[in-house]
């Protein structure tokens, strides 16, 4: 079952029906208890990275989230801000990340070597290309992209970065640390592309 965390934040519905139409169960958790049965997490998240912070560490999943995936190594898949919160923290705020990858953190574009007015946020489509091999990306066209709208990027060690993508400076787009997995485009409005990440993600053994 793929558990989709819902504490007040992210495109929780878009991504429920892409699975609802591929026939693979799903189904919304906002209770600690729900995610034991889970196969499968997806952390979804828009807006501030404080306030989605904030609002996990309110909704009493903040443990069971950890628990489920740095004990019970349960994949789990950050989607945006859901990924931003990974990283230890953010020059957006002063809340702590989960700090899923070490020695990461996430940063403002530096505007002055930005190619596009507005400048920010980073919006509209752009590839994303794999710097490590993975099945995850099986049947993904890198030519038709991904959607993205953000204004910060994701920081983490080498050795992590599954996917990169350029906007002035080449950044993370996608990584990975075992069971863990964050991608900064939005997959849920990626069209075919984010259907198969999804499909993809689901079809992964336990890390």
């Amino acid at each position: 079952m793929i558990a989709i965390v819902d504490y007040g934040s992210g495109n929780i519905k878009a991504i429920a029906n892409i699975y609802e139409r591929l026939n693979i169960e799903v189904r919304v958790v906002s209770k600690p208890e729900q995610l034991v049965k889970a196969s499968k997490i997806i952390l979804p998240g828009v807006g501030a990275f404080d306030d989605s912070m904030a609002r996990l560490n309110a909704s009493g999943l903040r443990e069971a989230l950890d628990q489920q995936v740095l004990e019970s190594h349960i994949p789990v898949l950050g989607v945006c801000v859901g990924m931003q919160m990974m990283a230890c923290s953010s020059e957006e705020g002063n809340e702590r990340g989960l700090c899923w990858f070490k020695n990461s953190e996430v940063v403002r574009f530096d505007e002055s070597i930005l190619p596009h007015k507005p400048k920010l946020p980073h919006m509209g489509w752009n590839n994303a290309r794999p710097v490590q091999e993975h099945p995850i990306f099986e049947e993904v066209d890198e030519k038709k992209g991904f959607y993205f709208l953000h204004s910060y990027r994701f920081i983490c060690e080498e050795e992590h970065q599954l996917a990169v993508t350029h906007y002035g400076v080449e950044f993370v787009s996608a990584a990975r640390k075992g069971n863990i997995f964050g991608f900064q485009f939005h997959p849920e409005k990626s069209h075919s592309n984010g259907v198969n990440l999804f499909k993809n993600f689901a079809g992964l053994k336990q890390c």
